[in-house]
């Protein structure tokens, strides 16, 4: 039963690694960055949410606390009357007003308890929402490093295709020379392009989208950023 599955397994690593063989480069770097503006824009919407939750709490816990404080004055204004009632020997208002004075009180203690409970929930809801804030900045920075990453990997991609249309050029002419009259001149010429072709083959590797990743990431790093930044403001006088 093994050798099946590792049959499969050979046939689609051969398969995967020669369908990544075909890609065209160019593709490839624009849909790492559609996918990147995706998940960013993802992050994004999750984080409001965060944010708007926070902003939710605090209008409810205005909203209750103008509720408490409202229930506490009228059940002081409630408290008076009983009090009035009871000096002019009314006992049936008094004992309304008492009552009235006991729903107000029963009301002011769940609002009082509503309003603690809203208090701890904004508390986290406020570390949360800054989580959430740091999380997209951290994100569009990255964002930005793989905006600068594609520029420089389209431009070794249209160094690469010049130098491949200048090789072709080279080739070309090599084909046409006649070889019953080759001097020694154009065998140096053939050798010196022999050599600037494996040169060009070597530069092309080093360019390739996973060897510019290393560079990009080593050039686009935090410490330099913020070494332009002091350039930058040390150039504005600030």
């Amino acid at each position: 039963m093994s050798f099946p599955r590792r049959f499969w397994g050979y046939l689609k690593t051969l398969f995967r690694v020669k369908a990544e063989s075909r890609m065209d480069p160019e593709i490839e770097i624009e849909q790492a960055v559609q996918e990147a503006r995706k998940r960013d824009q993802e992050l994004r919407n999750q984080a409001a949410k965060v944010v708007a939750h926070r902003t939710q709490l605090e209008s409810r816990i205005e909203r209750t606390a103008t509720e408490v404080g409202s229930a506490r004055e009228l059940a002081k204004q409630a408290l008076l009357k009983a009090q009035e009632a009871t000096d002019a020997g009314d006992a049936a208002a008094a004992d309304k007003w008492t009552r009235s004075a006991q729903g107000l009180a029963m009301k002011l203690q769940a609002g009082d308890a509503n309003l603690e409970t809203l208090k701890t929930q904004y508390e986290s809801a406020i570390e949360q929402a800054e989580a959430a804030k740091r999380a997209v900045q951290q994100n569009a920075m990255r964002l930005q490093e793989l905006g600068a990453k594609k520029m420089k990997l389209l431009g070794d991609i249209q160094a690469a295709k010049m130098q491949e249309s200048v090789n072709k050029a080279v080739a070309s002419i090599s084909s046409t020379v006649d070889d019953e009259v080759v001097s020694l001149g154009k065998v140096e010429d053939k050798i010196e392009a022999r050599k600037a072709e494996a040169m060009a083959h070597a530069e092309l590797r080093e360019a390739t989208p996973e060897g510019a990743e290393v560079e990009l990431r080593e050039a686009v790093s935090l410490s330099q950023a913020d070494a332009k930044l002091a350039e930058l403001k040390a150039e504005l006088g600030i």
